[in-house]
């Protein structure tokens, strides 16, 4: 039966004393009772209040990651099916392989560019998780080896408990690698594996009830981060097993399968139709993605698709409120007035740019809603946009006083022109795609 944050709360210490990581005993209760949190991060609960909330506070999809140099790649702590009915957590890592057959020289020329790529989108940097290195009858070791000359990030190292182990070998301490697969025939010497390095373990099976079998007997054997990794590789197959394993944990608490979930697409590979399954294991409840082909032209849709799924529908992408500087702009240059919507910052910013045309562009704080919803929801004033000025000294910065509505809000311009008697009020178009025209010919 699940718990509320209230009754978590009159179970634990209520000491305040912060060892958690949360600031107090009633924001760590909140995260349990959403399934956000683990008990064990209280040291201090009681033994018996422990038996009461460990499996009310557990989160259904166990939350785990493998780490390597300041990179980190989570999966897990999923509590809904669907991104609308509250939000998903963890974005799946996508992951490069190379195969220990392959000579050192030719692993490193396909790491390196995929290592370094990374975009910005609307403000967030787009990048891959790290690479897999599988075994296929060359030397893991040596191919680890070339994969960390040139790339830090986390790896997910595939084969048998020997190649496993030589692959592990050439890790640096502290480094958290996922180790796959352990099968019914060789999961005890994974297993060990896994325990010895505190590493997650790849679970494979044909079917869900094999899965389920095997779970319970790694989790029997002591090792707590599972990863679920069915043999599917097709559209329909994957869709099955992937949502029959998230949907039983989520809505059974079925802990055998409550762990995340590794996924093909590079197992077909036509580039084609693993860029589609990649994206169709993003959406549908993949943890980690393990890919054949890189290019820019493929990653990028997935990221983009990645972040769009993965960000919260009831918060807006924000950019930081002040004043920003679009080439290099002067003491005569026009201050132009937008909200702190990601997607509006980056319309405006990218066309002003574009154009060479220097300004200052003031982004006023209103809880990252696009100009016309800002207005409707009376969070974008004349009130708050004279705030901003004052707030970052907007003044000090030029001396031809002009500041440049959006043309969506023109009737602002007369309140504006109130609250800052000493400047000039224009307005701007409706549209960014029209402001290097508009700051050529109309300032």
């Amino acid at each position: 039966m699940a718990l509320s944050g209230i009754q978590i709360y009159k179970l634990l210490p209520q000491t305040n004393c912060k060892d958690c990581g949360f600031p107090t005993c009633l924001a760590f209760a909140m995260k349990l009772a959403a399934k956000q949190a683990e008990l064990e991060l209280c040291p201090h609960v009681s033994e018996e209040s422990a038996a009461q909330l460990s499996e009310a506070s557990a989160p259904p999809v166990r939350p785990m990651g493998i780490k390597s140099n300041g990179y980190e790649v989570k999966a897990g702590n999923e509590v809904v099916l669907f991104r609308h009915e509250k939000t998903f957590y963890s974005r799946p890592g996508l992951f490069v392989r190379v195969y220990d057959s392959m000579p050192a020289d030719e692993i490193k020329a396909k790491v390196t560019p995929a290592d370094k790529y990374v975009v910005d989108y609307v403000g967030i940097d787009l990048d891959l998780g790290g690479f897999a290195v599988q075994a296929n009858g060359g030397d893991m070791a040596v191919a680890v080896a070339a994969v960390r000359e040139v790339s830090h990030k986390p790896l997910i190292l595939i084969g048998n408990p020997e190649e496993l182990k030589a692959g592990l070998a050439k890790l640096a301490e502290g480094e958290v690698a996922l180790l796959a697969h352990a099968t019914a025939e060789n999961w005890d010497e994974v297993a060990a594996l896994a325990k010895e390095h505190n590493a997650p373990m790849a679970i494979q099976a044909d079917t869900v009830d094999e899965m389920v079998a095997l779970s319970e007997k790694v989790q029997a054997a002591g090792v707590k981060d599972v990863v679920l990794s069915p043999t599917q590789r097709g559209f329909k197959g994957t869709l099955l097993a992937n949502t029959i394993s998230r949907r039983m944990a989520l809505k059974k608490t079925f802990r055998p399968l409550g762990f995340p979930i590794l996924s093909f697409p590079g197992d077909v590979g036509d580039p084609a139709r693993e860029t589609m399954l990649a994206a169709q294991a993003i959406g549908k409840y993949a943890g980690f993605i393990v890919l054949d082909h890189f290019s820019p032209e493929t990653v990028y849709p997935l990221l983009v698709l990645r972040e769009n799924i993965y960000t919260d529908p009831q918060k807006p992408i924000q950019v930081q409120p002040g004043v920003y500087e679009i080439n290099n702009p002067g003491p005569n240059d026009p201050v132009l007035v937008t909200t702190n919507f990601s997607i509006t910052y980056f319309s405006v910013a990218n066309e002003v740019e574009s154009a060479g045309a220097p300004a200052w562009l003031l982004v006023t704080e209103a809880e990252g809603m696009s100009v016309l919803t800002a207005w409707a929801a009376g969070k974008f004033d004349s009130e708050r946009i004279a705030k901003d000025v004052k707030r970052f000294n907007v003044a000090d910065k030029v001396e031809k006083k002009r500041v440049v509505l959006p043309g969506h809000v023109a009737v602002l311009s007369g309140e504006l022109e109130e609250e800052l008697p000493d400047w000039e009020i224009r307005v701007g178009p409706r549209e960014a795609v029209d402001l290097p025209a508009f700051l050529k010919t109309a300032l």
